[in-house]
């Protein structure tokens, strides 16, 4: 390949660079600085170390913020969304920032909710639910919740650094997923705040819930429901860890009731962000445990023997 070629292309991308830090950091960071450290009563950062921290996560991707809110409280939150709705700044929401696909990297406000965001709110150990905040990591809950005989069975291999929050945005599944389903079925209802600023819990709807607050929003779901049900029904895919996309077929008229909370579970931010979740728990396996490890000459074999493996209703198949 051509070296000057090369070249030109290398200095355009760090030209590009410049002007994008010019344009979504050093010209609004005074202002937009000075107000958070205002209304936020957790961390504003603004440097340039701190933004360089919130550059990257798991994935290949890195983009260097133009500042960060360590929240503290639900308020922190709301006050950073409205902040960067009058600025016209994305704002996405960090947890453990596991994620392999870029999710937490944004060249917007980045607000972790991860350092002080992290409490177990309520435990109904007799009901089998707890309400978190979106920040808790998924091994503390579990240790929290051991003593009580019981778990959040949604085990995904970061357990130990991943939030519930980003769990439920990227709708998580687990190895254990053939037992205990995805993040959609193990979460009860979540408290977000819109886009607008409208804060709102969002849970199973009972047949007057058209005429709640907020009343609009309900009522246009659920017409959007009704009117896309056979368009829903003939094209989204029929496999059970379906975690890709919006889930809208949550908002399909059936036998129960709809749950808006699982319409905001998977859609990793863009509806509403998470001020706490409700979940629902699991008891603790029995310590009896089974492992066949099985061995096959191809891959393709493998996959083949995949389906015969689930009739047999184990907890996990890796």
């Amino acid at each position: 390949m051509d070296y000057e070629f090369i070249m030109r292309v290398k200095r355009h991308s760090a030209d590009r660079r410049r002007e994008g830090s010019t344009q979504m950091g050093e010209m609004i960071r005074p202002g937009l600085s000075r107000r958070l450290e205002r209304e936020i009563a957790g961390d504003v950062y603004f440097d340039r170390f701190n933004r360089g921290r919130y550059a990257t996560d798991a994935s290949i991707y890195q983009i260097t913020p133009s500042g960060v809110v360590v929240a503290r409280t639900g308020d922190d939150v709301a006050a950073a969304l409205d902040a960067c709705r009058e600025e016209g700044l994305p704002l996405t929401m960090r947890g453990g920032g596991t994620s392999q696909c870029g999710q937490t990297v944004n060249s917007g406000l980045i607000v972790d909710t991860s350092k002080h965001l992290n409490k177990l709110l309520e435990l109904d150990v007799a009901g089998r639910r707890a309400v978190v905040e979106p920040g808790i990591v998924l091994d503390d809950l579990n240790r929290l919740l051991k003593p009580h005989g019981l778990w959040f069975p949604v085990d995904v291999s970061t357990a130990s650094r991943a939030t519930i929050g980003g769990m439920a945005g990227n709708n998580s599944c687990g190895s254990r997923s053939l037992r205990y389903g995805t993040m959609r079925d193990n979460v009860i209802a979540i408290d977000a705040i819109l886009a607008d600023g409208t804060a709102g819990r969002f849970a199973q709807l009972d047949q007057n819930a058209a005429n709640e607050p907020p009343r609009e929003l309900v009522a246009a779901m659920l017409a959007l429901g009704r009117r896309e049900a056979g368009e829903i029904a003939a094209r989204f895919p029929k496999v059970q860890r379906r975690v890709g996309g919006y889930n809208l077929d949550a908002l399909v008229p059936s036998d129960d009731p709809v749950n808006l909370a699982h319409l905001l579970v998977g859609s990793e931010g863009t509806l509403g962000v998470s001020t706490a979740i409700e979940i629902r728990l699991s008891p603790l396996p029995k310590a009896t445990k089974i492992l066949g490890a099985c061995h096959f000459p191809t891959f393709r074999a493998a996959m083949e023997a995949a389906q015969h493996i689930v009739a047999l209703k184990p907890t996990s198949v890796e």
